[in-house]
């Protein structure tokens, strides 16, 4: 049976109280907040396996302590990166806020994750959804649209997410969670990520351009760096992934999406400690993202006063594909009025 519990985890800078909210089933324990309807945390075998902040001074920090990497947030209204920053949609041409060099990236300037969300708690589930409204023009998007996303947390071990939304004009809507796990512990950096091996189920992959846009193809993974098929040591491969200086998986990797059904994405597993995690998703890609834009000095203090480096943790952020609206041979993510956007996700963890 998962309990639910609340707390207060801070205030916003408008003096706006951030509740945090803790799942736990006796085998794993989960805390969320309010603020970017973040995880936090991740408590496996007593281990906190995500990377995070202790206060709302990491979560909204630009500068001083080091920005936050969309830490365990709600991305979107749309997730990854749209070139340019626009798209056209029935005729219209739309302008986005441009927070990505000229692209846009993660719902621009204020996405979901710089906002304050409304919660309610189902004891009896062991859920709590967080809800949200986006204005018509909210970041240069057109319509309103309301979104909520429930977090629940399994007798097995799995987290699960559900991601819901309703829409008032027809607008592109590609929602993700943008948490960092690290098996080994989230203070161990990139010597405990080193030692995940990776087997991923897929078979293709969307490259990009050397400013991470996709070309627009799917190709094979066969004979690359990202043939993870089989289960691959982080620590034997990372150096040879693309991006000079922030070199790493940033990549959508292709799935078998059955339409309404729960696939399995990948197993992930630290053998030194004997953790691992599961994933399984609904949707078409998943973006696997090694941490390459974490700074490499000590700018970045996480909770327990550690120090969050490149390469100190993973995201598995569960998506349609990156670019969609300007791709028009990739999934389609528009969402219209009378229609529901849905979107699920579970993350299996053991020990």
């Amino acid at each position: 049976m998962t309990t639910v519990t609340t707390s207060t985890f801070g205030t916003t800078a408008k003096g706006e109280e951030v509740t945090q909210v803790t799942l736990t089933n006796g085998a794993v324990e989960v805390d969320l907040i309010s603020w970017g309807a973040t995880i936090t945390g991740v408590r496996v075998g007593g281990e906190d396996v995500v990377l995070g902040f202790s206060d709302m001074a990491g979560y909204t920090s630009a500068e001083g302590r080091g920005k936050n990497p969309y830490m365990g947030a709600v991305v979107g209204r749309v997730a990854n990166r749209i070139a340019e920053a626009r798209f056209s949609l029935d005729g219209e041409e739309y302008s986005l806020a441009k927070n990505n060099g000229p692209n846009s990236l993660h719902g621009g300037l204020v996405g979901l994750d710089k906002i304050l969300w409304r919660h309610a708690l189902d004891q009896e589930a062991g859920t709590v959804t967080f809800s949200q409204l986006s204005v018509d023009g909210d970041e240069g998007y057109p319509g309103d649209v309301v979104y909520n996303v429930t977090y629940s947390l399994s007798s097995q071990g799995g987290l699960g997410i559900k991601f819901e939304a309703m829409v008032t004009k027809a607008t592109p809507i590609n929602l993700a969670n943008h948490v960092y796990f690290n098996l080994a512990g989230h203070k161990t950096g990139a010597a405990g990520l080193n030692d995940h091996v990776m087997r991923m189920a897929a078979n293709g992959f969307t490259p990009v351009s050397d400013k991470l846009i996709p070309t627009g193809e799917v190709a094979t993974v066969a004979g690359t760096v990202f043939d993870l098929r089989t289960p691959t040591r982080l620590g034997d491969v990372l150096a040879q992934c693309p991006g000079g200086d922030n070199n790493g998986f940033d990549h959508n990797f292709v799935l078998a999406n059955t339409e309404g059904k729960l696939n399995f994405v990948c197993r992930v597993e630290h053998t030194p400690s004997g953790r691992w995690l599961e994933c399984f998703t609904d949707q078409p890609g998943v973006q696997f993202y090694t941490g390459n834009f974490i700074p490499t000095n000590d700018s970045l203090t996480g909770k327990d006063g550690a120090f969050y480096r490149k390469h100190g943790g993973f995201c598995l952020e569960t998506q349609k594909f990156p670019d969609s609206i300007n791709q028009p041979l990739f999934p389609n993510c528009v969402v219209r009025p009378g229609q529901k956007y849905e979107h699920n996700v579970v993350y299996k963890f053991g020990c």
